[in-house]
């Protein structure tokens, strides 16, 4: 039986970087038709969820910030209760904004952060400004690491790129910090998800290009998993031991996927 809702991650699913994947805006607009639960899951950290309604926009897509759930809203809510105080936030200006209850600490303070918040800086990462957050983190007392998910990297309009797993890992290894994940592949991300939509996990399925983050990741949380072969997709990801529930070539499948399958 097919799962009663649809978490659908972004970057490599309906798009690759700034283009659209083919049918992508049918398929969701397939699913709204049909009223089908369904809640957008991305790990990207670089754009505010504006932003990512706006992106939307314009492939096709409508949809609201409500219905996008992100790393940084997940930790927002996260460091509120387990890490109070001050925050360094590694991420993009614009993503700063959506910690709405996190008091930011100064950008030359190299000490005195209950928290240290690793999202994707791209390019904004180089040796000073990772070494400063590995100088936080050996700072007395010792502060909340938390990774905005832990993707390794993605597809942009120019090929691959890093994206926050590395950083993470460095940072582990070097200050002895074992990160929070508040992202995929987290379980504690999806079952946020389904929260928001009152759903479990056995009546949902997470549609993606990561066979880890988002078909490892559901599965680990109790959904299952649905490859597509577009975005950071390879031939080799069906020989690992994750095995998906399904494949598809693109979303653009979904909507008869979704009636075969129930």
């Amino acid at each position: 039986m097919k799962g009663r809702a649809l978490l659908v991650d972004l970057d490599g699913v309906l798009y690759e970087g700034e283009r659209a994947v083919a049918g992508g805006a049918a398929a969701i607009a397939w699913l709204q038709e049909r009223e089908v639960p369904h809640l957008f899951l991305t790990n990207t950290t670089s754009r505010p969820r504006a932003s990512l309604v706006e992106k939307l926009a314009g492939l096709g897509v409508a949809t609201t910030e409500q219905s996008i759930l992100t790393p940084p809203v997940a930790a927002d809510r996260w460091l509120a209760t387990h890490a109070p105080g001050p925050a360094a936030l590694f991420v993009p200006a614009a993503t700063a904004d959506e910690f709405e209850s996190v008091q930011p600490l100064p950008e030359d303070c190299e000490s005195g952060a209950a928290s240290v918040i690793v999202g994707d800086l791209g390019e904004g990462w180089d040796f000073t400004v990772l070494n400063r957050a590995f100088r936080l983190l050996m700072a007395e007392p010792r502060p909340a690491l938390v990774a905005l998910g832990m993707t390794r990297y993605w597809r942009a309009a120019d090929g691959l790129r890093l994206d926050v797993a590395p950083f993470v890992k460095g940072l582990e290894h070097a200050s002895g910090a074992q990160a929070v994940v508040l992202g995929k592949p987290a379980p504690e991300f999806f079952h946020a998800a389904l929260g928001i939509l009152g759903c479990e996990p056995g009546d949902a399925v997470v549609i993606g290009d990561d066979v880890v983050g988002d078909v490892g990741g559901a599965q680990g949380a109790g959904l299952r998993g649905v490859l597509v072969r577009t975005g950071k997709f390879r031939p080799a990801d069906l020989e690992r031991e994750i095995r998906p529930d399904a494949v598809l070539t693109s979303i653009a499948e979904l909507p008869d996927w979704w009636e075969a399958s129930g």
